[in-house]
Protein backbone atom coordinates (compact mmCIF):
# COMPACT_ATOMS: atom_id res chain seq x y z
CA UNK A 1 0.00 0.00 0.00
CA UNK A 2 2.73 2.57 0.88
CA UNK A 3 4.50 1.55 -2.56
CA UNK A 4 1.29 2.19 -4.13
CA UNK A 5 1.20 5.71 -2.79
CA UNK A 6 4.34 6.44 -3.26
CA UNK A 7 4.54 5.34 -6.84
CA UNK A 8 1.21 7.69 -7.39
CA UNK A 9 3.00 10.16 -6.06
CA UNK A 10 6.17 10.26 -8.12
CA UNK A 11 3.78 9.63 -11.16
CA UNK A 12 1.54 12.70 -10.32
CA UNK A 13 4.85 15.08 -9.92
CA UNK A 14 6.08 13.97 -12.99
CA UNK A 15 2.75 14.87 -14.49
CA UNK A 16 2.69 18.47 -12.97
CA UNK A 17 6.72 19.01 -14.27
CA UNK A 18 5.43 18.21 -17.73
CA UNK A 19 2.71 20.05 -18.01
CA UNK A 20 4.57 23.41 -16.09
CA UNK A 21 5.68 25.06 -19.43
CA UNK A 22 1.91 25.00 -20.41
CA UNK A 23 1.24 26.78 -17.19
CA UNK A 24 2.04 29.63 -15.65
CA UNK A 25 3.99 29.13 -12.04
CA UNK A 26 3.23 30.76 -8.52
CA UNK A 27 0.05 32.14 -9.70
CA UNK A 28 -1.11 35.07 -7.61
CA UNK A 29 -5.06 35.31 -6.67
CA UNK A 30 -6.70 36.68 -3.75
CA UNK A 31 -8.84 34.57 -1.20
CA UNK A 32 -11.91 37.29 -1.54
CA UNK A 33 -12.92 40.05 -0.31
CA UNK A 34 -12.00 43.90 -1.55
CA UNK A 35 -12.60 46.99 1.13
CA UNK A 36 -16.39 49.12 -0.15
CA UNK A 37 -16.02 52.72 -1.16
CA UNK A 38 -18.41 54.53 0.98
CA UNK A 39 -21.24 54.61 -1.81
CA UNK A 40 -21.59 50.82 -1.82
CA UNK A 41 -21.64 51.05 2.11
CA UNK A 42 -24.54 53.74 2.10
CA UNK A 43 -26.77 51.64 0.04
CA UNK A 44 -25.92 48.01 1.70
CA UNK A 45 -27.56 49.95 4.72
CA UNK A 46 -30.00 51.25 2.43
CA UNK A 47 -30.76 47.95 1.35
CA UNK A 48 -30.65 46.14 4.45
CA UNK A 49 -33.11 48.63 6.14
CA UNK A 50 -35.53 47.92 2.87
CA UNK A 51 -35.05 51.68 1.48
CA UNK A 52 -33.85 49.93 -1.86
CA UNK A 53 -34.22 46.67 -3.86
CA UNK A 54 -31.73 44.27 -4.14
CA UNK A 55 -31.87 45.26 -8.14
CA UNK A 56 -30.79 48.93 -6.82
CA UNK A 57 -28.36 47.97 -4.33
CA UNK A 58 -26.67 46.31 -7.58
CA UNK A 59 -25.90 49.31 -9.67
CA UNK A 60 -24.03 50.65 -6.99
CA UNK A 61 -22.34 47.64 -6.59
CA UNK A 62 -21.55 46.81 -10.62
CA UNK A 63 -19.48 49.82 -10.17
CA UNK A 64 -17.73 48.84 -6.84
CA UNK A 65 -17.25 45.00 -8.25
CA UNK A 66 -15.60 47.10 -11.84
CA UNK A 67 -12.99 49.19 -9.63
CA UNK A 68 -12.34 45.79 -7.46
CA UNK A 69 -11.28 44.38 -11.04
CA UNK A 70 -9.44 47.41 -12.22
CA UNK A 71 -7.39 47.04 -8.69
CA UNK A 72 -6.39 43.32 -8.84
CA UNK A 73 -5.79 43.57 -12.97
CA UNK A 74 -3.44 46.67 -12.18
CA UNK A 75 -1.29 44.74 -9.41
CA UNK A 76 -0.59 41.66 -11.91
CA UNK A 77 -3.18 39.47 -10.20
CA UNK A 78 -3.89 36.04 -12.24
CA UNK A 79 -7.06 34.63 -11.37
CA UNK A 80 -9.48 37.43 -9.59
CA UNK A 81 -12.33 38.15 -7.53
CA UNK A 82 -15.11 40.44 -7.59
CA UNK A 83 -13.98 41.46 -4.21
CA UNK A 84 -17.71 39.95 -2.69
CA UNK A 85 -18.94 43.58 -3.45
CA UNK A 86 -22.09 42.58 -3.11
CA UNK A 87 -22.00 40.70 0.07
CA UNK A 88 -21.91 42.22 3.62
CA UNK A 89 -19.60 39.67 4.69
CA UNK A 90 -17.93 36.73 3.43
CA UNK A 91 -21.22 34.23 4.81
CA UNK A 92 -24.39 36.65 5.76
CA UNK A 93 -24.88 37.54 1.89
CA UNK A 94 -26.64 34.20 1.59
CA UNK A 95 -29.89 36.11 3.46
CA UNK A 96 -30.40 37.65 -0.22
CA UNK A 97 -30.75 34.28 -2.16
CA UNK A 98 -32.24 32.11 0.76
CA UNK A 99 -35.46 31.97 2.13
CA UNK A 100 -35.78 30.54 5.74
CA UNK A 101 -32.91 32.56 6.72
CA UNK A 102 -32.47 36.21 9.10
CA UNK A 103 -29.80 38.33 8.75
CA UNK A 104 -29.34 39.31 12.89
CA UNK A 105 -26.30 41.09 14.22
CA UNK A 106 -24.01 39.83 17.36
CA UNK A 107 -25.85 42.67 19.19
CA UNK A 108 -29.42 41.14 18.26
CA UNK A 109 -28.07 37.73 18.91
CA UNK A 110 -27.35 38.63 22.26
CA UNK A 111 -30.98 38.49 23.49
CA UNK A 112 -30.73 35.29 22.90
CA UNK A 113 -27.28 34.33 24.99
CA UNK A 114 -27.62 32.24 27.86
CA UNK A 115 -24.66 34.47 29.91
CA UNK A 116 -25.18 37.91 27.88
CA UNK A 117 -23.16 40.14 30.50
CA UNK A 118 -20.09 37.00 30.02
CA UNK A 119 -20.61 37.51 25.94
CA UNK A 120 -20.69 41.49 26.00
CA UNK A 121 -17.45 41.13 27.64
CA UNK A 122 -15.59 38.79 25.79
CA UNK A 123 -16.73 40.84 22.80
CA UNK A 124 -15.20 43.91 24.20
CA UNK A 125 -11.94 41.71 24.76
CA UNK A 126 -11.58 40.95 21.61
CA UNK A 127 -11.83 43.95 19.47
CA UNK A 128 -15.30 42.74 18.00
CA UNK A 129 -17.67 45.40 17.14
CA UNK A 130 -20.99 43.73 17.58
CA UNK A 131 -22.99 46.06 15.33
CA UNK A 132 -20.91 45.24 12.45
CA UNK A 133 -20.97 41.43 12.73
CA UNK A 134 -23.98 40.14 10.98
CA UNK A 135 -24.77 35.84 10.93
CA UNK A 136 -27.69 34.32 8.83
CA UNK A 137 -29.75 32.64 10.94
CA UNK A 138 -31.92 29.88 9.97
CA UNK A 139 -35.46 30.49 11.55
CA UNK A 140 -37.50 28.54 9.56
CA UNK A 141 -37.20 26.05 6.48
CA UNK A 142 -33.98 27.48 4.56
CA UNK A 143 -34.43 26.98 0.87
CA UNK A 144 -32.54 28.25 -2.10
CA UNK A 145 -34.74 31.25 -3.85
CA UNK A 146 -32.24 31.95 -6.34
CA UNK A 147 -28.15 30.85 -7.09
CA UNK A 148 -25.71 32.04 -4.39
CA UNK A 149 -22.78 33.59 -6.44
CA UNK A 150 -24.01 32.66 -9.90
CA UNK A 151 -25.12 36.28 -11.13
CA UNK A 152 -21.51 37.23 -9.15
CA UNK A 153 -19.70 34.88 -11.81
CA UNK A 154 -21.81 35.80 -14.77
CA UNK A 155 -20.93 39.75 -13.62
CA UNK A 156 -16.90 38.89 -13.29
CA UNK A 157 -16.49 36.97 -16.54
CA UNK A 158 -18.18 39.62 -18.85
CA UNK A 159 -15.65 42.27 -17.41
CA UNK A 160 -12.53 40.22 -16.99
CA UNK A 161 -9.93 38.15 -19.12
CA UNK A 162 -8.51 36.60 -16.66
CA UNK A 163 -9.66 33.24 -15.05
CA UNK A 164 -11.90 33.88 -12.21
CA UNK A 165 -12.20 32.95 -8.91
CA UNK A 166 -15.58 32.59 -6.60
CA UNK A 167 -15.55 32.10 -2.74
CA UNK A 168 -18.08 30.67 -0.77
CA UNK A 169 -19.07 29.71 2.71
CA UNK A 170 -18.06 26.46 3.54
CA UNK A 171 -20.84 24.26 4.07
CA UNK A 172 -19.11 23.90 8.17
CA UNK A 173 -19.16 27.28 8.37
CA UNK A 174 -22.89 28.08 6.98
CA UNK A 175 -24.36 25.76 8.80
CA UNK A 176 -22.71 26.34 12.24
CA UNK A 177 -23.66 30.30 11.88
CA UNK A 178 -27.04 29.23 10.67
CA UNK A 179 -28.05 27.06 13.59
CA UNK A 180 -29.02 28.95 16.86
CA UNK A 181 -30.14 27.50 19.62
CA UNK A 182 -34.05 29.27 20.33
CA UNK A 183 -34.43 30.24 17.09
CA UNK A 184 -33.62 27.19 14.63
CA UNK A 185 -34.32 24.39 16.40
CA UNK A 186 -38.22 24.38 15.73
CA UNK A 187 -37.54 23.60 12.22
CA UNK A 188 -34.24 21.76 12.69
CA UNK A 189 -34.04 19.74 16.04
CA UNK A 190 -30.24 19.20 15.46
CA UNK A 191 -27.77 21.19 13.48
CA UNK A 192 -27.44 17.88 11.65
CA UNK A 193 -30.76 18.02 9.94
CA UNK A 194 -29.95 22.10 8.94
CA UNK A 195 -26.52 20.39 7.98
CA UNK A 196 -28.22 18.14 4.92
CA UNK A 197 -30.13 21.30 4.03
CA UNK A 198 -26.72 23.21 3.67
CA UNK A 199 -24.66 20.53 1.65
CA UNK A 200 -27.67 20.29 -0.69
CA UNK A 201 -27.63 23.92 -1.65
CA UNK A 202 -24.41 24.26 -1.78
CA UNK A 203 -23.44 21.29 -3.86
CA UNK A 204 -26.28 22.60 -6.24
CA UNK A 205 -24.40 26.06 -6.09
CA UNK A 206 -21.00 24.61 -7.10
CA UNK A 207 -22.15 22.48 -9.85
CA UNK A 208 -23.88 25.69 -11.62
CA UNK A 209 -20.67 27.55 -11.37
CA UNK A 210 -18.68 25.11 -12.84
CA UNK A 211 -21.18 24.48 -15.74
CA UNK A 212 -20.88 28.34 -16.47
CA UNK A 213 -16.48 28.58 -16.29
CA UNK A 214 -15.92 29.11 -12.90
CA UNK A 215 -12.44 28.73 -12.72
CA UNK A 216 -11.73 28.12 -8.73
CA UNK A 217 -14.57 27.71 -6.20
CA UNK A 218 -12.97 28.08 -2.83
CA UNK A 219 -14.87 26.76 0.24
CA UNK A 220 -14.60 29.32 3.60
CA UNK A 221 -13.91 27.80 6.48
CA UNK A 222 -12.12 30.01 8.84
CA UNK A 223 -13.79 28.94 11.92
CA UNK A 224 -11.69 25.55 11.76
CA UNK A 225 -9.39 26.84 13.71
CA UNK A 226 -11.66 28.53 16.44
CA UNK A 227 -12.24 24.96 17.13
CA UNK A 228 -9.21 24.09 18.08
CA UNK A 229 -7.28 27.05 19.36
CA UNK A 230 -10.10 29.45 20.75
CA UNK A 231 -11.00 29.34 24.53
CA UNK A 232 -14.71 28.11 25.67
CA UNK A 233 -15.58 32.02 26.22
CA UNK A 234 -13.61 33.51 23.17
CA UNK A 235 -15.56 32.76 20.24
CA UNK A 236 -14.12 35.30 17.79
CA UNK A 237 -15.70 36.83 15.02
CA UNK A 238 -17.91 33.42 14.59
CA UNK A 239 -19.07 34.14 18.57
CA UNK A 240 -22.79 33.14 17.88
CA UNK A 241 -21.79 30.13 15.83
CA UNK A 242 -20.17 28.04 17.99
CA UNK A 243 -21.86 28.72 21.50
CA UNK A 244 -23.31 24.81 20.99
CA UNK A 245 -20.10 23.51 19.84
CA UNK A 246 -19.28 19.90 20.90
CA UNK A 247 -15.72 18.34 21.23
CA UNK A 248 -13.45 19.57 19.18
CA UNK A 249 -12.50 16.34 17.74
CA UNK A 250 -16.21 15.74 16.91
CA UNK A 251 -16.32 19.13 15.28
CA UNK A 252 -13.44 18.61 12.89
CA UNK A 253 -15.13 15.34 11.73
CA UNK A 254 -17.75 16.91 11.26
CA UNK A 255 -16.48 19.80 9.00
CA UNK A 256 -15.02 17.01 7.05
CA UNK A 257 -18.20 15.12 6.62
CA UNK A 258 -20.14 18.17 5.62
CA UNK A 259 -17.21 19.23 3.01
CA UNK A 260 -16.76 15.68 1.54
CA UNK A 261 -20.86 15.37 1.14
CA UNK A 262 -21.11 18.86 -0.69
CA UNK A 263 -18.37 17.99 -2.95
CA UNK A 264 -19.15 14.03 -3.95
CA UNK A 265 -18.23 13.11 -7.25
CA UNK A 266 -17.66 16.90 -8.56
CA UNK A 267 -14.69 17.09 -10.57
CA UNK A 268 -13.34 19.47 -13.37
CA UNK A 269 -12.98 22.75 -11.47
CA UNK A 270 -10.32 24.14 -9.16
CA UNK A 271 -11.92 23.87 -6.03
CA UNK A 272 -9.88 24.96 -2.32
CA UNK A 273 -11.02 25.50 1.59
CA UNK A 274 -9.85 28.64 2.69
CA UNK A 275 -8.48 28.85 6.74
CA UNK A 276 -7.84 31.56 8.61
CA UNK A 277 -7.09 32.98 12.32
CA UNK A 278 -9.63 35.53 12.15
CA UNK A 279 -9.57 38.70 10.09
CA UNK A 280 -11.79 41.18 12.04
CA UNK A 281 -8.66 43.52 14.00
CA UNK A 282 -6.00 44.74 13.15
CA UNK A 283 -4.68 43.89 16.92
CA UNK A 284 -2.68 40.85 16.37
CA UNK A 285 -2.93 39.64 19.76
CA UNK A 286 -6.43 39.48 20.10
CA UNK A 287 -6.68 37.14 17.35
CA UNK A 288 -5.58 33.46 16.81
CA UNK A 289 -2.48 31.49 16.95
CA UNK A 290 -1.04 28.51 16.44
CA UNK A 291 -0.05 26.09 13.75
CA UNK A 292 -1.77 23.72 11.01
CA UNK A 293 -1.15 20.85 12.71
CA UNK A 294 -3.99 19.53 14.60
CA UNK A 295 -5.95 20.46 11.75
CA UNK A 296 -4.00 18.79 9.01
CA UNK A 297 -5.08 15.16 9.20
CA UNK A 298 -8.73 16.79 8.33
CA UNK A 299 -7.71 18.74 5.37
CA UNK A 300 -5.63 16.48 4.01
CA UNK A 301 -8.69 14.13 3.80
CA UNK A 302 -10.92 17.08 2.51
CA UNK A 303 -12.05 16.44 -1.24
CA UNK A 304 -10.37 19.53 -2.34
CA UNK A 305 -7.67 20.22 -4.93
CA UNK A 306 -6.15 23.36 -2.76
CA UNK A 307 -5.28 24.59 0.53
CA UNK A 308 -5.76 28.41 1.05
CA UNK A 309 -3.63 29.27 4.24
CA UNK A 310 -2.26 32.25 6.25
CA UNK A 311 1.52 31.88 6.78
CA UNK A 312 2.55 35.93 6.50
CA UNK A 313 2.47 36.52 10.37
CA UNK A 314 3.90 34.07 13.22
CA UNK A 315 0.82 33.45 14.60
CA UNK A 316 0.12 30.77 11.55
CA UNK A 317 3.22 28.81 12.86
CA UNK A 318 5.60 27.08 10.75
CA UNK A 319 5.56 25.49 7.43
CA UNK A 320 6.97 22.31 8.31
CA UNK A 321 3.93 20.55 9.57
CA UNK A 322 3.53 19.94 5.82
CA UNK A 323 6.97 17.77 5.87
CA UNK A 324 5.08 14.41 6.73
CA UNK A 325 2.01 14.80 3.95
CA UNK A 326 4.82 15.04 1.06
CA UNK A 327 2.97 17.47 -1.81
CA UNK A 328 -0.85 15.53 -0.87
CA UNK A 329 -2.34 19.04 -2.23
CA UNK A 330 -1.44 22.52 -3.72
CA UNK A 331 -1.42 25.00 -1.27
CA UNK A 332 -2.45 29.03 -1.33
CA UNK A 333 0.24 30.37 -0.11
CA UNK A 334 -0.16 33.40 2.24
CA UNK A 335 2.24 35.43 1.68
CA UNK A 336 1.36 38.86 2.73
CA UNK A 337 -1.24 40.42 5.92
CA UNK A 338 -4.20 41.83 4.78
CA UNK A 339 -4.50 43.73 8.36
CA UNK A 340 -1.35 45.87 8.50
CA UNK A 341 -0.21 48.77 6.81
CA UNK A 342 3.43 47.92 5.35
CA UNK A 343 4.13 46.73 2.29
CA UNK A 344 5.88 43.32 2.45
CA UNK A 345 8.47 43.41 0.20
CA UNK A 346 9.40 41.09 -2.65
CA UNK A 347 12.32 39.28 -1.55
CA UNK A 348 10.43 38.73 1.91
CA UNK A 349 7.47 36.59 -0.06
CA UNK A 350 10.11 35.08 -2.65
CA UNK A 351 12.00 34.33 0.56
CA UNK A 352 8.28 32.61 1.82
CA UNK A 353 8.40 30.84 -1.24
CA UNK A 354 11.23 29.28 -0.89
CA UNK A 355 10.48 27.73 2.27
CA UNK A 356 7.57 26.48 0.90
CA UNK A 357 9.36 24.17 -2.22
CA UNK A 358 10.86 22.31 0.97
CA UNK A 359 7.57 21.17 0.86
CA UNK A 360 5.52 22.00 -1.97
CA UNK A 361 6.42 21.22 -5.64
CA UNK A 362 7.10 25.06 -7.12
CA UNK A 363 3.78 24.08 -9.59
CA UNK A 364 1.48 23.28 -6.70
CA UNK A 365 2.44 26.86 -4.80
CA UNK A 366 -0.22 29.50 -5.50
CA UNK A 367 0.79 33.08 -3.86
CA UNK A 368 -2.03 34.93 -1.75
CA UNK A 369 -2.78 37.17 1.11
CA UNK A 370 -3.37 35.77 4.69
CA UNK A 371 -7.08 36.50 4.11
CA UNK A 372 -9.48 39.13 2.45
CA UNK A 373 -9.05 43.23 2.77
CA UNK A 374 -12.79 43.58 3.83
CA UNK A 375 -13.92 40.77 5.28
CA UNK A 376 -17.11 42.20 7.17
CA UNK A 377 -18.28 45.55 5.24
CA UNK A 378 -18.60 47.87 7.81
CA UNK A 379 -15.32 46.43 9.43
CA UNK A 380 -12.42 46.82 6.19
CA UNK A 381 -9.25 45.52 7.84
CA UNK A 382 -6.69 48.16 4.69
CA UNK A 383 -7.72 50.47 2.29
CA UNK A 384 -7.97 49.34 -1.42
CA UNK A 385 -4.42 51.72 -2.17
CA UNK A 386 -2.21 49.51 0.63
CA UNK A 387 -4.19 46.64 -0.86
CA UNK A 388 -3.43 47.17 -4.38
CA UNK A 389 0.31 47.79 -3.29
CA UNK A 390 0.58 44.18 -1.44
CA UNK A 391 -0.82 42.71 -4.37
CA UNK A 392 1.76 44.32 -6.75
CA UNK A 393 4.22 42.96 -4.37
CA UNK A 394 3.33 39.53 -4.74
CA UNK A 395 2.93 39.95 -8.56
CA UNK A 396 6.49 41.37 -8.58
CA UNK A 397 7.88 38.27 -6.45
CA UNK A 398 6.07 35.62 -7.94
CA UNK A 399 7.95 37.02 -11.46
CA UNK A 400 11.08 36.65 -9.62
CA UNK A 401 10.76 33.19 -8.91
CA UNK A 402 9.26 31.81 -12.59
CA UNK A 403 12.22 33.08 -13.34
CA UNK A 404 14.22 31.13 -10.66
CA UNK A 405 12.19 27.96 -10.91
CA UNK A 406 10.99 27.97 -14.33
CA UNK A 407 12.29 24.47 -15.45
CA UNK A 408 9.36 23.42 -12.98
CA UNK A 409 11.89 21.55 -10.41
CA UNK A 410 13.28 22.45 -7.58
CA UNK A 411 16.29 25.13 -7.17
Amino acid sequence: MLQEKLTARHYNRIKREKSVNNNQLFPVTVVGSWPRPSSLLNALRKRQAGEISFEEFNKTADDAVLEAIKHQEEAGVDIVSDGEQRRDNFYSFVTEKLDGVKLMTMSQLLDHMKDRASFEETLRALDVPAFAMKSPVATSKVQRRQNLALDELEFLKKHTKMQTKIPLPGPYMLTRSSWFPDLSDSTYPSIEDLGREMTSILREEIIALKQNGADFIQLDEPVLSQIVYGSEGAETFMCAALASRRDPTEELKYALELVNRTLQGISGVKIGVHVCRGNWSRKEDVLLKGNYGPLLPYLMEMKVDQLVLEFATPRAGELEVFKEYDEEKEIGLGVVNPRSSEIESPETIVSKVREATKYFEPSQIYLNPDCGFGTFAERPVNDAQTASSKLHAIAVAAQKLRKEYGDGGRS
